[in-house]
C-alpha cells in the first residue's frame, strides 16, 4: 500500500534539502549527468525529502549539483553525500565491512573518473545529434539555442578530456575503455542484487547514475548495444533501481525484458516525471523506504555550462578556438 503526503515548504524553511541540478530532458529520463542523476537517487534511497531547483546556476566552486541545506551550500557529490551523513544520520554504508567499503570506494572512482569521460566523450562528441534532440529548452529560440549549447558543451568536453589524458586516445581506444569499465561492472555485479550483496549501498547511487546514461540516452551506440545484450545483468540492476526509486519514469521502450522478482502491474502504468512544485511521496517497499519529491523552475542558465555534468570543474569557455 502505498500512502501519500505533500509537503510544502518554503525555500528558506528549516530542515529543507534543496538541491540544485540541471534541467529534466525531454525523453523521461531524470537527468542526462550521471551526477546529478547519482545525487537524486541518493536522496530517494536514503528517504530524505528534498526540493529540486532545475535553476542552472552552478556553485560557488562551478560545480553542479550542489545542495543548499539551512543556508549551507555544498557541491561535490561525494562531499554532499558525507554532509548529509553527518547533518542527519543517514548511511546507506552500515551494512559493509571495511573490505567492503573499500571495494566500494574503488568502484566509485573507476566509474568517476574513468568510465565518466567515457560516457561523456558518447553524450556530447560521438552522439551528439541524438543527446540535442533530448535537451529542454522552450522558446522562440529554442531549436538555435540547442544548438549553441550542444556544440559549446562539446567543445568543453573535449578540452577538459583532453586535460584529464582520456581525450588523447582515438574513438576507437576511448570504446574499449569504456568496455572494459562496463565489463569490470558486470562482472562485480554477477547475479547479486546490488553492486554490493543483496543490500542497497551508495555505491549503488554511483554505478546506477552513469549506468542509465548508457541504458536510456545513448540509442544505437555501442554502450547501449553491450548493456542491453552481452552484459544484460547490467540492464535488469538498471531496472530494478529505476522500478523502485522512479516509480514515475516510463520509457518508451518498456516491456518484459528484464522484468525481476518486483515487477509489478503497477509499475507498467506510464506518467511522465510530473512538474509538481514541492511533492513529496512516500512509498513503502520490502527493505528501504523512498521519499520522491520533484519540483520544477525554469531553466534559466543559457551559458552552455547548464547542460554540461558534474563533478568535475567548469573553468568559463570563453576562447572562441575552445568553443567552436
Amino acid at each position: 500500500a502505498a500512502s501519500r503526503v505533500s509537503k510544502e515548504q518554503e525555500v528558506d524553511s528549516k530542515d529543507a534539502i534543496i538541491l540544485h541540478q540541471f534541467s529534466r530532458p525531454n525523453n523521461g529520463v531524470p537527468s542526462l549527468s550521471p551526477f546529478c542523476l547519482k545525487m537524486e537517487t541518493y536522496l530517494r534511497m536514503a528517504d530524505l525529502p528534498y526540493q529540486n531547483y532545475f535553476d542552472g546556476k552552478l556553485s560557488p566552486q562551478g560545480k553542479m549539483p550542489w545542495i543548499e541545506y539551512n543556508h549551507k551550500k555544498v557541491s561535490g557529490t561525494e562531499f554532499i553525500i558525507d554532509f548529509l551523513e553527518e547533518k542527519l544520520g543517514v548511511n546507506l554504508n552500515k551494512n559493509l565491512g571495511p573490505h567492503e567499503r573499500a571495494v566500494s570506494r574503488a568502484v566509485t572512482k573507476m566509474v568517476e573518473e574513468h568510465f565518466y569521460w567515457t560516457l561523456a566523450y558518447c553524450q556530447w562528441v560521438e552522439n551528439l545529434h541524438e543527446t540535442r534532440k533530448m535537451i529542454s529548452v522552450c522558446g522562440p529560440f529554442s531549436d538555435l539555442l540547442k544548438w549553441i549549447l550542444c556544440h559549446l558543451t562539446k567543445g568543453i568536453v573535449k578540452r577538459e578530456m583532453y586535460g584529464h589524458g582520456i581525450g588523447r586516445f582515438s574513438e576507437e581506444e576511448i570504446y574499449a575503455l569504456m568496455e572494459k569499465d562496463m565489463r569490470s561492472l558486470a562482472g562485480l555485479l554477477g547475479d547479486k542484487k546490488y553492486i554490493m550483496g543483496p543490500k542497497l549501498s551508495t555505491v549503488d547511487a554511483t554505478v546506477f547514475g552513469h549506468l542509465a546514461q548508457a541504458m536510456w540516452t545513448l540509442p544505437g551506440t555501442r554502450p547501449e548495444r553491450l548493456i542491453k545484450g552481452e552484459l544484460i545483468n547490467l540492464a535488469m540492476y538498471c531496472e530494478r533501481i529505476r522500478r523502485k526509486f522512479w516509480p514515475e519514469w516510463h520509457h518508451d521502450d518498456d516491456n518484459t525484458l528484464y522484468e525481476s522478482e518486483e515487477s509489478s502491474e503497477a509499475s507498467k502504468t506510464h506518467s511522465p516525471l510530473q512538474d509538481f512544485s514541492f511533492y513529496s511521496r512516500t512509498e513503502t517497499f520490502d527493505e528501504e523506504g523512498t521519499e520522491n519529491s520533484i519540483s520544477h523552475t525554469p531553466d534559466t542558465d543559457y551559458t552552455g555550462h547548464s547542460l554540461f555534468d558534474s563533478d568535475v570543474d567548469m573553468d568559463d569557455c570563453r576562447d572562441q578556438e575552445q568553443c567552436k
